[in-house]
């Protein structure tokens, strides 16, 4: 059972924010410029550092100037963003000092990708570049916790990819994943698995009256 009246930590690629089109089309892009197997990074790339992913799949001399063309493509691909169904509407009845962003993005990007999508910006992002370990390591949703001033056991997190599954399983939350990335078979390890952002107030976990 999720935790009674709990602070929600939220991924926010696939989470919030639909960047699927960017971020295929990224990785595409930066696949056959570079010579790379794109269908093979896809299939890892969710929910993980760019830093992390690209060494796995470019030669070592390419690494830096992949990393560079990756972060401008992105930053030129706002109109491929839109928000997730119903993310406006469940962070706008939230209280601000209740929820937070958890990313394997580089925080300048993703408060841009949020803004991009029509969407608040938190007032706790644990980002990229504010950890040294990425998901599935469990760092950035501990650090939000603490700096929600939360418990790990009264916090929820929301998350679309296996790796950002782990990291909150990892953190000792309660884990509910969206198969708005993945199908329902790669989200196993979540505690429950919804069709729907919207969905998450029928496990008890966002409702209004909780944050009044």
């Amino acid at each position: 059972m999720p935790p009674a009246d709990p602070w929600i930590l939220f991924d926010i690629d696939g989470t919030l924010v639909d960047s699927s089109r960017l971020i295929v089309r990224v990785w595409r892009q930066v696949a056959a410029e570079f010579d790379a197997d794109a269908e093979a990074i896809l299939a890892e790339c969710h929910g993980r550092r760019d830093a992390e992913i690209v060494p796995m799949f470019f030669r070592p001399p390419d690494v830096p100037a992949v990393l560079a063309r990756i972060q401008e493509l992105e930053a030129a691909g706002g109109d491929l963003l839109s928000p997730v169904p119903g993310a406006l509407e469940l962070l706008t009845s939230l209280a601000p000092e209740r929820w937070a962003a958890v990313t394997s993005g580089p925080s300048g990007l993703m408060t841009g990708r949020l803004r991009a999508a029509g969407l608040p910006i938190p007032a706790v992002l644990v980002a990229a570049d504010h950890v040294r370990h990425g998901k599935p390591d469990p760092e950035g949703y501990l650090t939000a916790a603490r700096a929600l001033g939360a418990a790990p056991e009264a916090c929820v997190v929301v998350e679309d990819a296996p790796a950002g599954i782990a990291a909150g399983v990892r953190a000792g939350m309660f884990v509910a994943a969206l198969t708005t990335t993945h199908t329902a078979d790669r989200l196993t390890g979540a505690d429950v698995v919804l069709d729907r952002l919207t969905d998450l107030r029928d496990i008890g976990a966002a409702a209004p009256a909780a944050r009044e």
